[in-house]
Order: C-alpha cells, then sequence, then structure tokens
C-alpha cells in the first residue's frame, strides 16, 4: 500500500507536474513507474569499496537496508561515496588524504541528495572520516537521515591472546629492538586482521560508531554489533524502515540532535576512552548543526566522567567483549545520572537507558569502581600549545604522566621514524614532530607508525612524542597530538630546537617549553615552514582547512 503524504515531498520536485515529464522519462529508465512516483525517494550513500576492510561486505548492508526501504514503501536509491583505509594509507604520502577525504565524503553526500531531490538518505559508512563526513552532511542539509556502520572486525589471535593492527605495528618495534625476528611479525601479520570490519579495537571508526547511536543517529545496538553478527542486517533493514518513518513524520537531524546531544557524545567519549580524533571530528560535525562546541568542552567533561571501560588501545578489551557487555545501551545506563535526556532516532535517549542492562561488571565497570577516575582524553594548554593540545590519557602509564626531558625536533614524520629506528630516540627524550598539522602536511596525517615504534621499542614509558599532526585511535602512551596553532602557521612548536626542555603534567593540563614568551617570538621570526610543492586537493585543502582546535574544518 502507498504511503500518503499530508505535506509536499522534496522528491516532487523532480516527479509532480507536467513540466517535469522529462525527469520523470528518465526515472522510468531507471525502472521506475507510476506506483514508484507517488513514494518517498531515499538515498543510501554506500561507502562500499574492497579495498577497506571495514567496507567489504558494505554492499550486502545497503541491500538489506533496500529491502527495509521498499517494505516501508519508500523507493531506494544508491549511490557511492570514497573511503580511505587509514591503515593502508599509514606512513606515505597517502595518509595526507584521509582528514581531506571527510570533507570529500561530506560534499559528496549534499552533491548528491540535493541534486535529485531526495526525501531522506540513509549512510551506509564505518571507518575513520567517512562517518563523521556522512554526519556532517546530515547536520548541514538538514534532510531525515540516519546512518548504519558496519561492525567492527573479530579480533585477532596470537597464542592465544586477541590481536588487532596495533598488534603489528608494535611488532615491528620490537623486531627493530631486537626483541621479535622476522618470523613473530609475519604472524602477527597474517593474524592479527582476520576479516570484514573496522578493527576490532575502540579506535576512531568503532568510537564514531559509539558517538553516533549516542546523537541518535542510528538505530539501538548499531555501534557494537560486529561485522560478523548476523543481527548486523537485521539492524539494516531496521534501519531502511526507520528512514521512511522519518521521512513520513517529517523528523530531520536538527530536531533531535542538539546542544545537549553533543556534550552527551563527549560524554560517552570520556567514559570509553575513544579516540582522540574525536576532537576533531565532533566540533566540525557540530558547527554543521549550528552548535559552537569548544575543545575546552572535552576537558571539562573528562574531569567529571570517570573512565569505565579498558578498551584497546590502552586495555584489554575489544569492541566484541564491549557488545557482549550490553553495548551502548548499556554505557548509557551507566551514565544515565550524567546524561542530559533527548530525541533520538529510537525514541527518547534515557529511555533507551532504562530499558537496558549491563552485562558484564568487569567490562563495564560501575561509577564508583572506574579503571580511571577521569574520563579518556585530556586537552593540554601552555606555552607550547596555546590553543590546546589532545592527549588519550586513559592510555598512558602514571610514569608518563608527569615528564620533563630534551627536545629532539624533526620537521617531518619520515625524519622522526628514521630517527627512531636507527635508535637515536633515547629514554627521557621528548620526540618533536612539527609541519604535520591540517596547512603544513597538508591534511594532519595520523601517525601510528612511529608511536607504536616507540612502544614496540619498549620506550612507552619513558619518551614522549608532540606533534601538531594526530595519532591513530590505536596509539597509545605519552603521545600529543593536535598542538595549537600548528607550526606552519607560526605556532611554538616551530621555535622549539634541539635540547630545549619540555615539560608535561597530565594531571595539572600543561604543556610547556622552557622558554620565555619573548624568546619564543624571537625565534619565531625566524622560521621559514619547509616548502612543499602541491597540487589539486592538497593545495585546495591548505587554503580552506581551519585550525585543528576548531575541528579542522573548511571555512565556507
Amino acid at each position: 500500500m502507498c504511503l500518503r503524504f499530508t505535506y509536499m515531498m522534496r522528491s516532487d520536485a523532480i516527479k509532480k507536474g507536467i513540466e517535469k515529464a522529462p525527469a520523470r522519462s528518465l526515472l522510468r529508465a531507471d525502472g521506475l513507474d507510476d506506483r514508484d512516483m507517488e513514494r518517498p525517494f531515499i538515498g543510501i550513500a554506500n561507502s562500499w569499496n574492497d579495498i577497506v576492510p571495514g567496507h567489504i561486505h558494505l554492499n550486502e548492508i545497503a541491500d538489506a537496508v533496500r529491502d527495509g526501504i521498499k517494505e516501508a514503501g519508500g523507493v531506494p536509491f544508491t549511490f557511492g561515496v570514497p573511503a580511505v583505509c587509514d591503515g593502508i594509507a599509514m606512513g606515505h604520502s597517502g595518509m595526507r588524504f584521509s582528514l581531506v577525504s571527510r570533507e570529500t565524503i561530506s560534499d559528496a553526500c549534499e552533491i548528491m541528495i540535493e541534486a535529485h531531490s531526495l526525501d531522506g538518505w540513509v549512510g551506509v559508512t564505518n571507518c575513520d572520516k567517512i562517518t563523521p563526513g556522512m554526519l556532517m552532511a546530515a547536520g548541514r542539509m538538514n534532510v531525515p537521515a540516519i546512518l548504519i556502520t558496519g561492525g567492527a572486525m573479530d579480533p585477532g589471535n596470537i597464542n592465544g591472546k586477541d590481536a588487532d593492527l596495533q598488534t603489528v605495528f608494535e611488532a615491528i618495534g620490537e623486531f627493530k629492538a631486537g626483541n621479535a625476528n622476522e618470523a613473530q611479525v609475519k604472524k602477527a601479520e597474517c593474524a592479527a586482521c582476520p576479516g570484514k570490519g573496522s578493527c576490532s579495537g575502540l579506535f576512531t571508526a568503532n568510537t564514531m560508531a559509539c558517538l553516533t547511536e549516542t546523537l541518535g543517529l542510528s538505530v539501538t545496538g548499531c555501534a557494537t554489533s560486529l561485522a560478523t553478527d548476523e543481527k548486523k542486517l537485521l539492524l539494516a533493514k531496521e534501519t531502511g524502515k526507520k528512514i521512511v518513518e522519518l521521512v513520513k513524520k517529517d523528523i530531520k537531524p536538527r530536531d533531535m540532535v542538539k546542544e545537549g546531544s553533543f556534550r552527551n557524545a563527549i560524554r560517552v567519549d570520556m567514559a570509553i576512552g575513544g579516540s582522540t580524533n574525536t576532537v576533531l571530528h565532533l566540533p566540525a560535525i557540530a558547527r554543521e548543526f549550528g552548535v559552537d562546541l569548544s575543545i575546552d568542552e572535552f576537558d571539562r567533561i573528562s574531569r567529571e566522567v570517570p573512565h569505565i571501560t579498558s578498551m584497546r588501545p590502552g586495555g584489554p578489551y575489544s569492541m566484541r567483549d564491549l557488545d557482549s557487555a550490553g553495548g551502548m545501551p548499556a554505557v548509557l545506563n551507566r551514565l544515565i545520572g550524567m546524561m542530559e535526556d533527548a530525541d533520538t532516532v529510537c525514541g527518547k535517549l534515557k529511555d533507551i537507558a532504562k530499558a537496558s542492562a549491563v552485562r558484564d561488571d568487569e567490562v563495564l565497570r560501575p561509577l564508583n569502581r572506574p579503571f580511571h577516575k577521569e574520563g579518556g582524553i585530556a586537552i593540554l594548554k601552555g606555552n607550547l600549545a596555546p590553543k590546546g593540545a589532545v592527549i588519550k590519557q586513559s592510555a598512558v602509564s602514571e610514569k608518563m604522566r608527569s615528564f620533563i626531558g630534551p627536545a629532539k625536533v624533526y620537521d617531518s614524520e619520515k625524519d622522526a621514524m628514521d630517527a627512531i629506528m636507527s635508535r637515536k630516540v633515547v629514554p627521557g627524550d621528548a620526540v618533536i614532530i612539527r609541519y604535520e598539522g591540517p596547512k603544513g602536511a597538508p591534511g594532519m596525517p595520523e601517525m601510528l607508525s612511529p608511536t607504536s615504534l616507540i612502544a614496540g621499542m619498549g620506550l612507552g614509558d619513558s619518551v614522549a612524542l608532540i606533534t601538531d599532526g594526530r595519532f591513530s585511535g590505536a596509539t597509545r602512551g605519552g603521545c600529543i597530538g593536535h598542538v595549537s596553532p600548528e607550526a606552519y602557521d607560526k605556532g611554538p612548536l616551530a621555535a622549539v630546537k634541539d635540547g630545549d626542555m619540555i615539560e608535561i603534567d597530565i594531571s595539572a593540563r600543561k604543556l610547556n617549553v622552557k622558554l620565555s614568551d619573548e624568546d619564543i617570538q624571537k625565534r619565531l621570526r625566524d622560521v621559514k615552514a619547509p616548502e612543499k610543492k602541491l597540487s589539486g586537493v592538497l593545495r585546495k585543502y591548505r587554503s580552506l582547512v581551519s585550525d585543528s582546535s576548531e575541528g579542522a574544518h573548511l571555512y565556507r
């Protein structure tokens, strides 16, 4: 039976009236008939490709979404958007394009949905920049929307222990330190990533899945259900039905996602110990929803919300464990007294929390017995980072919470990697990697390679790493990223020289270099950023991108 709408559908702009006969003719070439012209047109932004393990199964999910849309009386149209695998792009020039792709994905969704006057859309997504890019598009267009994330990979297994991509990166460090042989590295390589899904720890992809469900833009249970779980396809079909319902009721993203929704997302982020990349993504998403979200809000909430689950990279648990413990509804149940009520695609947030239960008190501890008293992320400030810097404090050992050491300065990730591998970095050093920010790189590349080398070589409790670039969600240890302003913009990081003493105090939220303001400004007058010949998308990105403290969004 056809749905009847009491208001004009957006798609009426391409299918109603005699003057729209040419558009209808083309739609008939797609296989549509008169009956379809009365139905809502629903887009499916499908980020499937067979390069990214987190996306190789998304066609199955998109097909289930299509089934749900059809069953609910809608007409589905699928289109593709790009997706970058950060792990494959890591450690070479390709990583410059990962954060850039977030904006491209957002624009691609907007172009397809607006150009074809679609009534609503579903984002079929999974990995690091795709989910935030789609969320940005949802806020910007404010057309009925819902996302379904593809789910985490099952953990690998090495000698009876869980393994993931982080295991492989750190195995290289162990090899360089002489603590592993080539065969052991190969064993890790072949066992750590067993199949489809996003990497199995609480890295950026899975963190953003959790925050999408918290924001209310995916169905309950979506975030933590694994890629291999049969319920994922059931959730996909439910998602297809739900988008038609949202269109029918004219419920738009901004009707649900308000300022308090973003505070809720930060609370969950802190409780689960999510990726530092959320400090880039949430402000950029909030901006598209008309909400001003300062990075200072992350630190304020971090001091209030304890870290209640210990997941990879800082702890032993994987997404499979969090799902078994009750997933995001269970997390919300734990935090219910701290959360602001909000609308979601499945009802009120607090109703979802109240209806859920925690199934494992060790994986998901009560608030009075947390893994850490403060949340997973801290924002540091000082004369080295006047606008702020970010650290995943839940993955830092007690030995590194307070640190003083001499700087070893490198103007690129490659130079730092060469120094670490040749053992020029020793215990007590503060490794500075600069000109890797949004403008400087450009593209603010993710640097799991040097951080994993440091950890794998046994230096994780004695060496700090400070950069205006960013880190993988798999990074652990005394690694401080997003230093702002970046060196390319003549931020203080550009003034540091070898031997300058760096001071870190995570508890006091301090990051300083032992130089006077006068000395810093005097040095900066003589600074020249390394020249890089740019073309294409990177040249455009550098000219438009904002500071990392603002989410590295593009000025529009």
